[in-house]
């Protein structure tokens, strides 16, 4: 049986900041339109984290029966590792999906905002869907699609409209940066697993693209994230702290280039996972005083 340390490595806690920046920019975005709620964020967040949590406990499950992570390189794998049994991994994926369907539930009550009772159905069918399933679309390079949809544009536009009942341009750009921040994420963990994916016939969009096209794509996604935001300095001026995000940027960005060590790729993860959260608050503070200075 795994003990509950290796059920938390199991749930990739580095991930997380993909669940937590988007509410932060959405909510920063509603205080802009003057409507944050902060109940209503904590509860977005709730939402995000399950789903983060479900989705890796998810593919920890459905990469471990299909033999992909037999000889991966990197943290603690429960199936494959036959520290848990696989029934109980999946159980466990479809525990957090639950309760981030109650969460989900209980926001929509509250805000009053009953189609995304759709979006949320559609979350938890793109969550597994992404490794589970017959025809997995992450064995066919749609993963990034799903995290830039879902971990950005979904989970940042979805957290202002429950709050503000309407989106904005500030809220768009955000959902982007977010989103292209959290795809490089999973880009950097698709690099470092290009060898083990071919051989299983997980044809990532990092496999397609190649191993030096994927590195450099990594790059422009952070590249694209911190400069974007810059079009809104003529109306939200303090946007322009995400600048302090460039030297965050430098290491992974230069390592990803650069080593061509899989397991350096490692630390690229939880250094691109900060600089989403970095991006969150630089980006949301300055919205915030743009709003009220």
């Amino acid at each position: 049986m795994a003990t509950a340390a290796q059920w938390i490595q199991g749930a990739r806690p580095r991930t997380l900041p993909m669940a937590i920046a988007p509410v932060v920019v959405g909510s920063a975005a509603a205080f802009a339109l003057g409507s944050f709620r902060p109940f209503l964020a904590v509860l977005a967040a709730l939402v995000g984290i399950l789903f983060q949590v479900g989705v890796n406990y998810a593919n920890d499950y459905s990469d471990g029966v299909r033999g992909t992570d037999d000889q991966r390189v990197g943290p603690l794998r429960l199936t494959a590792s036959g520290a848990a049994p696989a029934r109980n991994v999946k159980q466990a994926a479809f525990l957090c999906f639950g309760l981030a369907m109650l969460a989900g539930l209980l926001l929509v009550i509250l805000s009053r905002t009953w189609p995304l009772l759709l979006v949320g159905i559609g979350c938890v069918i793109a969550a597994w869907g992404y490794t589970g399933g017959r025809n997995p679309y992450g064995y066919r390079g749609l993963g990034e699609i799903f995290v830039f949809i879902f971990f950005g544009i979904v989970a940042t536009m979805g957290t202002t409209y429950t709050q503000a009942l309407q989106v904005s341009w500030p809220s768009f750009i955000g959902a982007v940066g977010t989103g292209l921040i959290a795809t490089a994420l999973l880009m950097a963990n698709n690099v470092r697993d290009i060898p083990t994916d071919r051989e299983v016939g997980k044809r990532t969009l990092a496999v397609r693209l190649g191993d030096e096209a994927a590195r450099i794509s990594y790059v422009m996604m952070l590249a694209v994230a911190v400069l974007l935001p810059l079009a809104l300095t003529p109306d939200y001026p303090w946007v322009l702290l995400v600048l302090l995000l460039v030297p965050l940027c430098l290491q992974p960005s230069w390592t990803m280039l650069k080593s061509q060590q899989r397991q350096n790729l490692i630390p690229v993860l939880q250094q691109t996972g900060m600089i989403n959260l970095g991006f969150a608050l630089t980006y949301g503070l300055g919205l915030v005083l743009s709003t009220v200075v």
